[in-house]
């Protein structure tokens, strides 16, 4: 009988996490810190883009947003979205000018304040998604 060795991909298996945040060398920091984590990303800079990648990206298993953001929405209304549309997403809202507001943060979602190191946020996220 011969033997069969199935070759596979170690990053194939990996979640994804969703980054959104607007400032180029924060998200680029925090993406390599969640992929030598274990995790893939996808990154963009808006909550509209981010809206419609994970509308698109089923696959998608976390989300890490800025408060402050490109574009219209910000990031309390990017995570109340998310939350509305896919509730058991884990959501991590990141900010160093906003704080936690009650009100605005959807159920579920954790909040953490900058400065914090990507180590930081890796460590939350972990929590938030032991399924993953």
């Amino acid at each position: 009988m011969a033997s069969q060795t199935e070759t596979t991909n170690p990053e194939a298996d990996r979640p994804v996490i969703l980054i959104v945040e607007d400032e180029a060398l924060t998200i680029m920091d925090l993406g390599d810190v969640l992929e030598e984590g274990g995790y893939d990303t996808v990154q963009c800079a808006s909550a509209e883009r981010a809206l419609s990648i994970l509308q698109a990206r089923p696959d998608i298993c976390g989300l890490v947003t800025d408060v402050q953001l490109s574009g219209r929405v910000d990031g309390f209304e990017l995570a109340n979205s998310v939350a509305q549309a896919r509730p058991n997403l884990p959501i991590l809202i990141v900010s160093g000018r906003a704080s936690p507001d009650p009100e605005r943060m959807p159920a579920g979602a954790q909040f953490l304040a900058r400065p914090c190191a990507g180590e930081d946020i890796l460590a939350r996220l972990k929590g938030l998604m032991p399924q993953c």
